[in-house]
């Protein structure tokens, strides 16, 4: 049997080998569940509130249904909608965007860098003056942590404040990363996480979380989750919407926290290999100064990217392009406002990311096939180069 052969099917998420790692942990935890019988609120919900906002460093986190419920439920805790505008990244996942439109706000589209794929600060100023030239009002930014690196928040939330921005900062792909050694849910005004299975802390369906201090914008973001409810569930104070985590995903958090710091540490030892194995053949990905990485996913940039991808996809490896088209350009976004005369940089990024497997049991000789196939892929040739060079 060939190397190639013999390591095939490569996951590119591997959540089984996780599931072997912890055993009965999560098997034991819900039929604790299943014992009590309280399947919506029960006592694992919050429980795990506490836990991840010990660990994130927080007062208050109230967990919700998915990480889009969540972004929805710190916009309406601000009463943003009509006639206000939120700027986004062009380069991202949808749900920044698609939250700011269901609450009937309007979003703004602005340029990310390329280096680390997150919003550019400097792209806000174009982005406020597009809102303004379209009869909108700027409220809010959404700065999403793309591929598991928190945003440029010292710059962002300096305009924010400057500017009287409500900042969000979307950390469905960096919960558990960190910044000048502050943990991922202190930035912002809110941070707002998920708990897809993919994610770096995920559970086994949907699910979300949001982190603040403010202890007003916390209680009316309870109130949001359930109903609007106030004194007790038949008095709705405000309108909300049905956005509870349910006992059983709670349970199933609190088992993979058990093992979440160590994950973390094996995802930057994995991170490493490739940073010193790929450097002359790929444009890598690059953690800014004083940034901790969760390595959500492991992007890299080279030309001919389909290629490539198609020479992997041979060797029995699977890639994921996140993201092949930005969002100004999606149907359903394409008539909303964007900063400056256009969105080069997520353009270009768009047509140049490729992810590679990553998780936290991505052992050695598997990557190492990863990365001889992706190095055979690019040989003798300039497909590893970009417009900018390598890393």
């Amino acid at each position: 049997m060939s190397v190639t052969q013999s390591l095939r099917p490569i996951p590119f998420i591997d959540l089984q080998a996780q599931r072997a790692r912890l055993g009965r942990r999560v098997e034991e935890r819900i039929e604790r569940v299943l014992a009590h019988g309280a399947f919506i609120m029960g006592p694992e919900v919050g429980e795990l509130e506490r836990r991840l906002a010990a660990f994130a460093g927080v007062r208050h986190c109230i967990t919700c249904a998915n990480g889009t419920d969540g972004l929805q439920m710190a916009l309406r805790a601000r009463d943003i909608g009509p006639d206000d505008a939120v700027i986004v990244p062009a380069f991202t996942f949808v749900a920044a965007a698609e939250a700011v439109s269901l609450v009937g706000a309007t979003p703004v589209f602005a340029d990310v860098r390329e280096e680390d794929f997150n919003l550019d600060p400097l792209s806000i100023a174009p982005a406020i003056a597009a809102a303004r030239s379209a009869g909108l009002r700027p409220a809010g930014i959404i700065a999403v942590d793309l591929f598991g690196q928190p945003a440029d928040y010292a710059s962002l939330e300096t305009i924010a404040a400057e500017q009287g921005l409500f900042l969000i900062a979307d950390a469905a792909q960096s919960f558990g990363a960190a910044l000048h050694g502050e943990r991922v849910g202190r930035f912002g005004h809110v941070t707002a996480t998920s708990f897809f299975p993919s994610k770096p802390l995920g559970c086994y369906g949907d699910g979300g979380a949001l982190f603040t201090d403010d202890d007003e914008l916390a209680a009316v973001m309870r109130s949001l989750r359930q109903h609007g409810q106030g004194s007790d569930r038949y008095d709705h104070q405000r309108v909300g919407l049905n956005g509870r985590l349910d006992s059983i995903q709670a349970a199933v958090l609190l088992a993979k926290l058990e093992l979440f710091e160590q994950e973390i540490v094996a995802r930057q030892e994995i991170a490493g290999r490739y940073d010193g194995a790929l450097a002359s053949h790929a444009n890598l990905p690059r953690v800014r100064a004083g940034a901790l990485s969760v390595w959500a996913q492991y992007t890299i940039r080279v030309a001919d990217r389909d290629r490539v991808a198609e020479a992997l996809k041979a060797d029995g490896i699977p890639t994921a392009i996140h993201y092949p088209r930005p969002l100004h350009h999606q149907p359903a976004y394409a008539g909303f406002p964007i900063a400056g005369s256009g969105l080069a940089r997520s353009e270009k990024l768009a047509g140049e990311v490729l992810s590679l497997p990553m998780h936290a049991y991505l052992d050695g000789v598997t990557q190492d096939h990863i990365v001889a196939s992706l190095r055979r892929a690019v040989a003798g040739s300039d497909v590893g180069r970009t417009a900018s060079g390598y890393r």
